[in-house]
């Protein structure tokens, strides 16, 4: 689902009950396939602005179960869109208009992806850290403001705060 319209709001505190709701439609029909699904995001990090829509990362140990998980979100309605560029990230589309679901984003990472160990390192960092949350949440203000119809240059924006974070996985 490619973001036509850059739209970020103030956290919400029903971000995280959409997140379980979520999280339990998923554990109830592919859980027994995965380690843990993920609250990742924004979304997650409580008190922070952002686009409304839900990031979730369905952990699994490797790829041995892959296609069996594969083809149980494909009957639940999830169409796989490879990796898109990113090594151990695999995405899943689905239709909104067809589902009760909050509006979110789902990716299937393996235990070892380095994409999901920064996804949990970004949220962790922020949850901990209240002057850089606040930061971030000026930042994509900004630039959902300069760029509300153009997703890569409001993602290219918020780049250079979101590598200096990153920067603090190995300090």
């Amino acid at each position: 689902m490619k973001t036509e319209h850059v739209v970020v709001k103030p956290y919400n505190d029903r971000w995280p009950l959409e997140f379980a709701k979520i999280q339990t439609f998923l554990k109830k029909n592919i859980g027994y396939l995965s380690l843990r699904i993920e609250h990742v995001g924004s979304t997650a990090i409580p008190g922070l602005s952002a686009k409304p829509i839900i990031d979730i990362d369905v952990v699994i140990s490797d790829y041995t179960n892959f296609e069996e998980l594969k083809q149980h979100l494909f009957t639940l309605g999830y169409i796989y869109e490879g990796t898109l560029g990113i090594p151990d990230r695999h995405a899943f589309k689905y239709n909104p208009a067809s589902s009760t679901l909050f509006l979110h984003h789902l990716y299937v990472c393996p235990l070892y992806s380095k994409e999901l160990l920064k996804h949990l390192f970004f949220r962790d960092y922020l949850r901990q850290h209240p002057l850089a949350c606040k930061r971030y949440g000026m930042i994509k203000q900004e630039a959902a403001t300069l760029f509300p119809n153009d997703i890569e240059r409001y993602i290219a924006y918020k780049k250079d705060f979101i590598i200096s974070i990153y920067q603090q996985m190995h300090s």
